[in-house]
């Protein structure tokens, strides 16, 4: 029973990691839009189409705040 668990929690994690990785790429990149990823890839991740809008919407830089103005 123990060497169930143990082949368990790593496969758990990396799959959790996996999932969430968009989220953390945007927290560490220190995104703006970081809680609007964050539920994108919490209710959609599932998807894949849901995981991989969030994964580039974290990769993208964002536009500086004093470029916005002026458009």
């Amino acid at each position: 029973m123990v060497l169930a668990h143990f082949f368990f929690f790593p496969f758990f994690s990396f799959g959790t990691l996996m999932y969430f990785l968009p989220s953390i790429i945007a927290l560490a990149r220190s995104k703006r839009d970081l809680l609007a990823i964050f539920l994108l890839n919490l209710f959609l991740g599932w998807s894949v189409i849901g995981w991989i809008v969030a994964l580039v919407w974290a990769a993208k830089s964002d536009v500086p705040a004093a470029a916005r103005y002026y458009r």
